[in-house]
């Protein structure tokens, strides 16, 4: 037996409706209400729930205030709070991190009143510019690093399947330092040394400059050799060898010695890890970050210079002393007693017993005088306070020469340079 009866909705079981509902509801089929009644009681009830919920979180949520100090705030160690203000309202932006802010204040205008203000509206409209601007730049750098990344992941596939081999036609290189390469222009060498700096120009042309100890060279490496795999992966501090021709720079060009490698084949000998010296180095370091890498700032041009002009100086001093028939000893850096004054001593412990760094050879020269004419340059520490580190660590002293037997003229014509 069928059922003929017309079914009807009561609009009061829908209770988060914000309109009232309409005076008549069309009748509904009663197969279509069998479908219709178990989803659209949990979809309202899921609704309610929900907006329940975010309600209760909201009312719950204590935005507080951000406080900021031109005087008082630092936008380093700042944390946005009346004691650790930030310095600037722009960074109180930033901290945040997106918009609707929340109240910022500033320093107060008013003079014995409260020592915040709320920002005004015109800074505030302002620095919300300035604020979008710099959260536009970003999503476009984390955008384009995005798509770099998952271009070289596609090229780094690519790479895999690309080989190289030496020419067997060509003349056998002769091995040399990059210190000698000017005498082997138009000729095949190969180099061996750490990559110094290197620069991609688009897929088929790498630039490297390659350091040996004993100097830079400009290498060029084209085609196939700069899409294999150890290609894709190259980094600085790398050790290579490259096989390839000494050409003069172009006209109007310049490189270290004058002069360029045309690689025709390379072998790397040792891989660094990813992202080289900058991992660790760059235009941006401090100080702080120099020193604790020190043994790897000084592979650079300029602080490598520091040890070539220390070896120079104490060079002098020894051809000096050679040229006048001196003898070079090495006295002791180990003592057991003072020289000049317990005041200034390093003072450790040798082996249960007290000792101290030396502050001066000059007894210990004095001694081998019967034997020859004596010079030493040598290690020295004093402990005396100085405005820099560098006054109180130990330092190279070369000690006047101490001749057998000499007046005073005969002395210093004997030490005229």
């Amino acid at each position: 037996m069928s059922d003929s009866r017309t079914y009807f909705l009561k609009p009061t079981s829908v209770r988060h409706f914000t309109k009232p509902p309409p005076t008549s509801v069309p009748p509904v089929k009663p197969a279509t209400l069998a479908q219709e009644i178990p989803t659209v009681i949990p979809t309202v009830i899921t609704t309610f729930t929900m907006t329940h919920d975010v309600a209760e979180s909201l009312s719950k949520m204590d935005i507080s205030p951000l406080y900021t100090s031109d005087k008082r705030g630092s936008d380093d160690k700042g944390e946005g709070t009346t004691d650790s203000p930030f310095k600037t309202p722009l960074q109180a932006m930033r901290h945040w991190g997106k918009e609707p802010f929340p109240t910022i204040y500033v320093d107060t205008k008013e003079e014995g009143g409260e020592p915040f203000s709320v920002i005004s509206q015109a800074q505030m409209k302002k620095l919300t510019k300035v604020f979008q601007r710099e959260q536009s730049k970003a999503d476009g750098k984390q955008k384009k690093d995005k798509e770099e990344a998952e271009k070289r992941s596609q090229n780094l596939e690519e790479s895999k399947s690309v080989t190289i081999t030496e020419d067997p036609s060509l003349p056998a290189a002769t091995v040399t330092k990059i210190n000698k390469l000017e005498q082997f222009r138009g000729q095949r060498v190969k180099v061996y040394g750490w990559v110094h700096r290197l620069r991609r120009q688009g897929k088929n042309l790498l630039f490297l400059v390659l350091r040996d100890g004993t100097g830079f060279l400009q290498a060029i490496l084209t085609d196939e050799r700069c899409k294999t795999y150890e290609a894709m992966l190259l980094a600085t501090e790398s050790s290579v060898a490259l096989y390839g021709t000494i050409k003069p720079v172009p006209e109007g060009k310049s490189a270290p010695g004058g002069h360029e490698l045309h690689a025709d084949y390379w072998e790397i000998v040792g891989r660094s890890p990813a992202g080289g010296t900058d991992n660790l180095l760059n235009v941006e370091s401090n100080p702080d970050v120099m020193y604790q890498n020190r043994h790897m700032w000084i592979r650079g041009e300029n602080m490598s210079k520091v040890l070539k002009v220390r070896h120079a100086a104490i060079k002098a001093f020894r051809d000096h002393y050679y040229e006048r028939d001196y003898v070079e000893v090495t006295p002791p850096t180990l003592v057991q007693c003072q020289v000049e004054g317990g005041s200034t001593l390093f003072k450790f412990d040798y082996f249960g017993s007290e000792a101290y760094l030396t502050q001066s050879s000059q007894l210990y020269l004095e001694t081998c005088i019967p034997a020859s004419a004596t010079c030493t340059v040598s290690r020295r520490a004093t402990a005396q306070r100085a405005p820099t580190q560098d006054a109180i660590s130990p330092n190279t002293r070369t000690s006047r020469g101490n001749c057998p037997s000499s007046h005073s003229n005969s002395y210093w014509k004997r030490w005229k340079i």
